[in-house]
């Protein structure tokens, strides 16, 4: 295809976290096939008081290879406008508007529709979650008023293709499953990562990774590291992110069964820079959630070949082959323990991480492209 001139709207540096990570991947992904690309992030993405975490901000230094514009603000309405006809003057050939949280739905819509009233530019969206995991009043009026905004939908599940149907049966829309994130440095040995995070080198450790939300059901991991099953296995459990909720409650579950040793917590946000040393030392990885759609923590444990236990929920069955790559359970304490403990008892782990490597080829950021292509 000729050059083109692509735009991606939505987190990026100096913003942390996942989001960021992948829009700044999908730029790198496009610029790799010689477009010109620039990303438009935020000067402010949540007020304050919505953010749950303790920042928003990356202390790691800036991505010397893209251009970032820092000008999005999510409550200034007289700044959609500006921004919008800012990138309607540039005429990208192609906009794509990573949508994830009903709350951006005003201004990444509003922008949206003024980008396209220059007549030339695709205006389309990759959508994480169409109903959000933590549901508001209002959700539903303003998922009405993004779909409308833009002009074709990419799903990276097909439990969020089926529900946007629900909103629009029209317009175009197509599942391409979440691809790899690679970026976060390459596979080093178990041994090296376990030194680096001062982790004991003859213990084996589980990970639970990201964002601690409520619906991730780390309260699950945590009930089944106290059963005997697991406390006659020589195994830790590492909990490395940042509380997005109300501690207290895991807190007190740790307490109540003294969890204390079984357990190596991590529970401030991790930098990109470490991310590679988490999944390095860790057999395990476990994603215990209770709803969800996809998660970009299996495509980190992809690339890292980690095998995983996941529930059946949402889209996350959709690329863990069960048996295969890792255990597809139910969300439930119970079935954690029999996963974990078959994984061991059974010595899983050079067969599932073969296989991994296998699977996880389908995971590109070239099929991510090739899929927005077939959409336009």
């Amino acid at each position: 295809m000729s050059k083109r001139k692509v735009i991606i709207i939505g987190s990026a540096y100096p913003l942390r976290g996942g989001l960021s990570a992948y829009n700044e991947r999908l730029a790198r992904a496009y610029q790799q096939r010689g477009d010109e690309v620039i990303v438009y992030t935020f000067s402010l993405q949540y007020p304050g008081f919505l953010f749950p975490g303790r920042t928003q901000y990356s202390s790691e230094p800036p991505p010397a290879d893209l251009d970032i514009r820092v000008r999005i603000n999510s409550v200034n309405p007289l700044n959609w406008i500006s921004v919008g006809r800012e990138i309607a003057r540039i005429k990208p050939d192609l906009v794509i508007i990573k949508f994830w949280i009903p709350f951006m739905a005003p201004c990444l819509g509003r922008i949206a529709r003024i980008i396209r009233k220059n007549k030339f530019s695709k205006v389309v969206s990759i959508i994480d979650n169409i109903i959000p995991h933590e549901k508001r009043i209002g959700d539903r009026f303003l998922g009405n008023y993004w779909v409308k905004s833009v002009q074709g939908f990419i799903t990276m599940s097909r439990t969020v293709l089926n529900d946007l149907e629900s909103f629009d049966n029209i317009k175009p829309k197509l599942f391409c499953a979440h691809p790899l994130y690679d970026n976060f440095g390459e596979i080093m040995e178990k041994t090296e990562a376990k030194k680096q995070l001062h982790l004991d080198e003859n213990t084996r450790y589980l990970l639970f990774f990201g964002f601690i939300r409520d619906y991730k059901g780390l309260d699950l991991l945590l009930e089944a590291m106290q059963n005997p099953q697991i406390k006659e296995l020589p195994v830790k459990l590492i909990v490395a992110g940042e509380f997005y909720t109300d501690s207290k409650p895991y807190f007190n579950i740790i307490e109540k069964y003294n969890l204390e040793d079984r357990l190596v917590l991590r529970t401030d946000f991790i930098p990109d820079s470490d991310v590679a040393k988490y999944f390095c030392a860790c057999d395990l990885v476990v994603q215990p959630y209770k709803n969800a759609t996809q998660s970009g923590v299996s495509q980190i444990a992809y690339h890292f070949n980690k095998p995983m236990i996941t529930t059946n929920v949402g889209g996350l069955a959709e690329i863990v082959p069960d048996g295969k790559v890792g255990y597809v359970i139910n969300p439930d304490s119970r079935e954690i323990v029999d996963g974990i403990e078959k994984y061991y008892k059974e010595d899983k782990e050079a067969e599932f991480s073969a296989n991994v490597k296998i699977e996880k080829e389908k995971y590109s950021w070239e099929r991510m492209t090739e899929t927005i292509d077939k959409l336009l």
